[in-house]
């Protein structure tokens, strides 16, 4: 039986760059950020949707999908769950989508997300809101993403003050891949005046502001959504870092 809606935001922007450019690197979601939280949520008891920005097939980056066995458990799981995995397959567009039935929003990352979760007007809509509602906003990896550029009611940045991770410009450098996103998602936080947090390069690191939770690698993803649990049976009102 469940026990309250928690909706999963995934990019569909598929490539390192331009859609249209051949020659570019794939990407998409991190497919460990998408179904370690994922099986947090519903063996928690809680319904979880997923949706994407476009609808329709989820692209999974493909450095994130190994041989079979060869992947982290809930990988595993998800890919042998038909389930789960029309979900992906047949995903929801953002469009339409009443943000306000859920208790928490939650965004993994995936390289993706560097383009088509940024100042995007839906997305930062629900963003404002579910905060200004105190209801949960937790991203991880490259999902902080979708925070750039959101601002509250007040104008003000909505991460302003706020203590936040996401993938640091040393894990960035270290997957060689600082040339290629369109920016370096530390530094964006740190400009909208984010109290950015991190810890050591692709080991697990959340830190809590209120209703905000991010994490900055696929290690935190586990732990990310550990945060989401226990802050959404507490009222949403724990603040903490680990």
């Amino acid at each position: 039986m469940s026990i309250g809606k928690i909706i999963i935001i995934a990019t569909s922007h598929a490539s390192m760059g331009s859609l249209s450019s051949p020659e570019t690197e794939a990407t998409g979601i991190w497919f460990e950020e998408l179904a370690v939280p994922y099986y947090e949520f519903v063996d928690a008891g809680y319904q979880v949707d997923i949706v994407s920005i476009a609808g329709g097939a989820i692209p999974i980056d493909p450095r994130s999908r190994n041989n079979k066995d060869e992947n982290v458990d809930a990988v595993e799981r998800f890919i042998e769950d038909e389930h789960a995995m029309t979900k992906i397959k047949t995903s929801v567009s953002i469009e339409g989508v009443n943000f306000a039935e859920y208790e928490a929003l939650f965004f993994p990352g995936g390289h993706g997300a560097m383009w088509d979760f940024p100042n995007h007007p839906i997305l930062a809509d629900a963003i404002s809101v579910a905060l200004d509602e105190q209801r949960i906003v937790a991203a991880v990896c490259h999902g902080p993403a979708a925070l750039v550029g959101v601002k509250d009611s007040t104008g003000a940045y909505v991460v302003k003050g706020k203590r936040v991770a996401g993938f640091t410009n040393t894990e960035e450098d270290a997957a060689g891949l600082t040339e290629q996103v369109p920016f370096l998602l530390q530094d964006a936080l740190i400009r909208m005046g984010a109290k950015y947090e991190y810890g050591d390069d692709f080991t697990p690191f959340v830190v809590q502001d209120g209703s905000l939770i991010t994490g900055q690698n696929p290690a935190s993803s586990h732990l990310i959504a550990q945060h989401v649990i226990a802050s959404l049976s507490l009222g949403s009102k724990n603040s903490g870092t680990k």
